[in-house]
């Protein structure tokens, strides 16, 4: 009888035992997405302010014209952020035809890229 007793208790305290690992695990896995996403959204800022400052430096700040290697880093930049609505404003931005729609569609991209590093 009093064997039965302890074991019951050991089986009753084992079962709650895997019941808070258990709960401590998939709050952590939570806490872990959660984190994960941060990251990534944390890398995404990350690169449209490098792609950003990189604009900035060979396009806005220059003189001259934009060289073919700097026209080719800019372009592998841009593509490297992976972001079909940046690459269209890029599109937009590098085919445009006179003065008046290359001012709009860099304040297109400029703002474009300001929203995402803000999300």
């Amino acid at each position: 009888m009093q064997n039965s007793n302890k074991l019951i208790t050991l089986v009753i305290i084992l079962l709650l035992g895997n019941i808070f690992f258990g709960w401590m695990y998939i709050s952590s896995k939570v806490v872990v997405r959660s984190l994960e996403t941060k990251i990534q959204s944390q890398k995404i800022n990350s690169d449209v302010l490098l792609f950003t400052k990189l604009f900035m430096d060979k396009v806005l700040s220059g003189t001259k014209e934009v060289s073919f290697d700097d026209r080719l880093q800019l372009e592998n930049a841009i593509r490297g952020l992976n972001d079909k609505e940046i690459f269209d404003s890029w599109q937009l931005f590098t085919k445009a035809k006179d003065q008046a729609q290359v001012q709009k569609n860099f304040y297109s991209l400029f703002q474009l890229l300001l929203k995402k590093i803000t999300m």
